[in-house]
């Protein structure tokens, strides 16, 4: 199992969790940049503050600019004073200052606010003297940030819980996709259609799910195959038993009428009486075994034989059957199988050869050719009846098919041999398929493994 799934689920399990830590820094970065600056009306309000000191500090009415400050403290609760820096460079390279501005007493109103501390920040606002500024600790109303503790909490619990959701969703219709797809076609399967598939419904995915669906699809295809094949068997085998059954009505109805006829005559009655009833349990069980066949793995009994012994047994029985046909043999001396099943193999041999025979015209003749190969024996069995039109050469395998001149030339058909032996040799790994010799004639090639 190539574990595609696995994979699958690991790229976008992955690919999820990258994505929502990468998506909680940006958005944690960015409220946070948000957050810590100061709004325009405290901005506002602050230069204000600076204005109206620089005015009085410009009068230099320096009682009133304390009072001004004592004010602005009582109002606010801050601290808060008007403060000259006179700072003297003693080392250092004068020569790189780059946008050196000053040396600071407090912070800009232009920069951010940190939104971790405890205590308010200390601002400065510079007077146009450059040397002289209004130092003020920021008033709690004017801190920005008031909701960030419940932002960062948002953003760190929320958001991923949104992202993980996001994901699951993901997740979730990925898998139950196929499950759902195979569920519908389960209870439709159950409700009586059986062409539902689901493979197809799954589009170009590949992995152990399309997988599952495949098996289902195989599943469907051979329940469904047993089933149509269990109809038309049961089709077939109520039409073929009205044939016997209507023979042995008629022949009753005549025995029981001209009871008064001579013992002669009830004697050859009898005997067409048994022998439809032969014909109707010779039916039933070639059915049987078929259905047998078709619907479990037989085990059959593993054993050793001879080829070439049993088709010499074969080739007897049908010339004593046959004796106004021909048989011709080309055999070796011996074939030995190692593990096969003598009975399986024997009565589809059978079952072939009395095909050919059957069909074959009087004092025409019948091949039996074997031929030895490396991992396998070959055996050829051509007749030189009238043939089997070439769209039917699959079709015979067919139970209770026959060519309307095949039916005509012989009622006793039923039309299971062939179906029946192509079955036996396939439980025991064997083969069979038919062609039109060119000459005339029907060939069947069985190849049979030679075993361990």
């Amino acid at each position: 199992m190539t574990r595609r799934l696995f994979w699958k689920l690991c790229l976008i399990i992955g690919t999820g969790v990258v994505a929502m830590f990468y998506l909680i820094n940006v958005a944690v970065n960015h409220f946070e940049n948000d957050m810590s600056m100061l709004s325009d009306s405290s901005r506002e309000e602050l230069i204000n503050w600076q204005k109206k000191a620089e005015v009085i500090f410009d009068q230099g009415d320096m009682s009133e600019l304390e009072r001004w400050v004592d004010d602005l403290q009582q109002q606010e609760s801050i601290w808060a004073v008007i403060a000259k820096a006179n700072v003297v460079e003693l080392a250092g390279n004068r020569s790189h200052r780059y946008e050196y501005t000053g040396y600071n007493l407090g912070r800009s109103i232009d920069w951010k606010i940190h939104l971790y501390f405890e205590h308010a920040p200390v601002m400065q606002l510079p007077f146009k003297d450059g040397a002289t500024s209004l130092v003020v600790q920021l008033p709690q109303r004017m801190r920005p940030g008031s909701l960030w503790n419940l932002t960062r909490l948002s953003l760190q619990v929320l958001l991923p819980m949104l992202i993980l959701v996001c994901l699951s969703i993901v997740l979730y219709r990925h898998i139950m996709h196929p499950i759902k797809e195979l569920d519908l076609a389960s209870r439709a399967f159950s409700k009586g259609d059986f062409s539902v598939r689901v493979r197809e419904q799954l589009g170009s995915r590949n992995d152990e799910l399309s997988q599952l669906a495949e098996t289902f699809d195989l599943m469907a295809e051979r329940i469904s195959d047993q089933i149509m094949h269990q109809r038309v068997l049961l089709t077939d085998l109520s039409h073929e038993l009205r044939t016997p059954l209507t023979r042995l009505d008629i022949a009753t109805d005549n025995l029981l009428t001209h009871r008064e006829k001579g013992v002669e005559d009830t004697q050859i009655k009898l005997e067409r009486i048994h022998k439809e009833s032969q014909h109707i349990r010779k039916l039933v069980d070639d059915t049987l075994t078929l259905s047998w066949l078709d619907n479990e793995s037989p085990q059959l009994r593993i054993e050793s034989l001879d080829l070439v012994d049993l088709l010499e047994i074969l080739i007897e029985d049908g010339r004593f059957e046959y004796p106004d046909k021909l048989i011709f043999a080309d055999l070796p001396n011996q074939a030995h199988i190692e593990s096969s099943n003598h009975r399986a193999l024997g009565q589809a041999l059978e079952n072939i050869l009395r095909n050919a025979l059957r069909y074959t015209p009087i004092n025409k003749k019948v091949r039996i050719s074997l031929i030895d190969y490396k991992h396998e024996y070959q055996i050829i069995i051509a007749d030189q009846g009238p043939g089997v039109p070439k769209e039917h050469l699959n079709t015979i395998f067919r139970p209770f098919f026959r060519i309307d001149s095949a039916r005509s030339c012989n009622s006793d058909s039923f039309g299971l041999g062939l179906a029946l032996a192509q079955r036996q040799l396939h439980a025991i790994a064997a083969t069979v398929f038919a062609k039109n010799d060119t000459a005339g004639g029907l060939v069947m090639t069985v190849t049979v493994p030679k075993g361990v």
